[in-house]
């Protein structure tokens, strides 16, 4: 992000030959609202930290909310990362979330038990 026209640049070029592109942790570090809109961008990663703390956590729950409707009025699709409990994955999907990932639906393993998984 250090130089973002040839970001830019390159990003388009890699859309152009059909990778599609994802912000992780998007709402911490280096996102950038003003960039967001004009990238090729099909991914918003919610960043784990805002998960973690809902639905106590009004302002996690909210944070995570704007990002799924921002996300929903830009046509991207959005992804909460970390959900560990059924309760922050209720509270998620009643703000409208179409992905998720994180220990409530699995642990990270070998490929071997993954690809048993999908059989």
């Amino acid at each position: 992000m250090a130089d973002p026209v040839r970001t830019q640049a390159v990003l388009e070029a890699l859309n152009e030959h059909g990778f599609r592109m994802a912000i992780d942790d998007f709402g911490t570090g280096h996102s950038s609202l003003a960039r967001l809109w004009r990238m090729p961008v099909d991914l918003l990663k919610i960043d784990r930290s805002f998960v973690a703390e809902m639905p106590d956590d009004e302002a996690a729950s909210t944070m995570a909310s704007t990002i799924i409707h921002l996300a929903s009025s830009l046509g991207i699709d959005h992804l909460a990362e970390g959900i560990e409990r059924p309760d922050q994955l209720e509270h998620l999907v009643g703000q409208g979330a179409c992905l998720g990932q994180g220990y409530l639906f699995g642990r990270p393993g070998p490929a071997s038990e993954i690809a048993a998984l999908a059989a």
